[in-house]
């Protein structure tokens, strides 16, 4: 009886000091130590079939309102965009022009549009630069600069090598047809910071926009809807068969911007899609996430990743993502395309959702860009087809 009393005196005893305990660290390897908590406590109410609007447009309509609302305060809008051509170069097939015009009230811009020869209007590609972590240029990565220093033109070229193949998007287009326009995203280019742009001065300017209620992220976006605004409005282009594509950073912004803007048809984007579940993920994520381009903190009250690109369903789409790239593991891919699928095919619409993940690192070379051109002839080349999106979506 002794020992037995003992042993219960000494089990209340360790549970008193186990109750007493305080755990010393709330953070671990610079994660919460309740990660996988704080990841179930993620349910994205606002998701497509999460959601108990039914009727998929009024879905559609209110996932966009929440969207916008959680982006806090756009920039206001230009009163007039006041375009000017500043410089112009003959190229094979078409000519590219150097225009200025104003983006937002804020901000007057320079940017390179690609006009084909021949009677227009034409089908309009909007290309959507990438981040890659190198400011210096923006539009010039997406078009063969002109006009510029030596040190400009190199610049773009090795950036071309690296991510393209050595092949610039936007001329590649632009010489099948397509006219094109490129502009700088807030701190690429000549949009930068003044001195330079490093990503000490990228984290602190995007805590001073969330002082004065602004989002850095969405300043990008809304941006985006705004040079697709202007884009549409001129007389070369095909306002009812406007695209937009983009790879890595420019790729987020594509899918964003299809999911923002109507005035788009359809979306390219090469190497961007993921769920918060293995971006913020101690076996797959990014434990030091410093990137404030993708990061609209309280949409994730709401829609994941996938649920906001599947806004811009019924419209076509096309996401390549390489098996090999580093920053987007497959597993974490392939669950926001079936994600995406399953909004698609509930519209009767998966045929215009086109998803692939290619054997290939974080890349955008000619063999890519051979794809996206098949992808955009088809849909807005086809005239029948392109008469049953254009309809459906609006």
């Amino acid at each position: 009886m002794r020992t037995t009393a003992a042993a219960i005196m000494a089990t209340i005893a360790l549970s008193a000091s186990a109750q007493n305990e305080v755990q010393k660290y709330m953070f671990d390897d610079e994660l919460p130590v309740c990660l996988d908590q704080m990841q179930q406590e993620l349910t994205y109410p606002m998701a497509w079939g999460n959601s108990d609007i039914r009727q998929f447009d009024l879905w559609r309509s209110a996932a966009r309102d929440v969207l916008r609302r959680e982006m806090l305060l756009p920039p206001k809008p230009a009163k007039s965009y006041d375009m000017t051509v500043v410089a112009e170069e003959k190229r094979k097939g078409y000519k590219a022009r150097k225009i200025v015009f104003n983006l937002n009230a804020y901000s007057r811009v320079e940017a390179y549009e690609l006009v084909p020869e021949g009677k227009g209007p034409f089908p309009a590609v909007l290309l959507l630069h990438d981040h890659g972590g190198h400011f210096s240029i923006g539009k010039e990565k997406m078009i063969r600069p002109f006009a510029v220093a030596d040190s400009v033109m190199d610049d773009a070229d090795k950036w071309c090598e690296r991510c393209y193949g050595k092949q610039y998007v936007g001329d590649y287009l632009a010489s099948h047809g397509y006219v094109v326009l490129a502009v700088d995203a807030p701190f690429w280019g000549d949009r930068g910071v003044k001195g330079g742009t490093t990503w000490d001065t990228y984290k602190y300017i995007a805590g001073n926009f969330m002082m004065m209620g602004r989002n850095v992220s969405s300043w990008m976006n809304f941006d985006d809807v705004y040079s697709a605004d202007f884009f549409a409005s001129l007389p070369e282009v095909d306002a009812g068969r406007l695209s937009c594509m983009g790879f890595s950073m420019g790729a987020y912004r594509s899918w964003m911007l299809s999911a923002l803007s109507d005035k788009v048809k359809l979306g390219v984007a090469i190497c961007w899609m993921h769920t918060t579940e293995y971006q913020i993920n101690r076996d797959y994520g990014l434990k030091h996430h410093e990137e404030w381009a993708n990061l609209i903190p309280g949409i994730r009250r709401y829609m994941d990743y996938p649920h906001i690109a599947s806004i811009s369903c019924p419209k076509p789409m096309l996401f390549i993502n390489g098996s090999k790239d580093k920053l987007f593991p497959p597993v974490s891919v392939e669950k926001a395309f079936a994600e995406m699928h399953s909004v698609w095919k509930s519209q009767g619409a998966d045929d215009k959702l086109e998803t692939e993940i290619w054997d290939m690192p974080h890349y955008c070379g000619p063999e890519v860009q051979s794809r996206i051109l098949e992808f955009l002839k088809k849909n807005l080349y086809d005239t029948n087809r392109f008469y049953r999106i254009f309809f459906d979506v609006n």
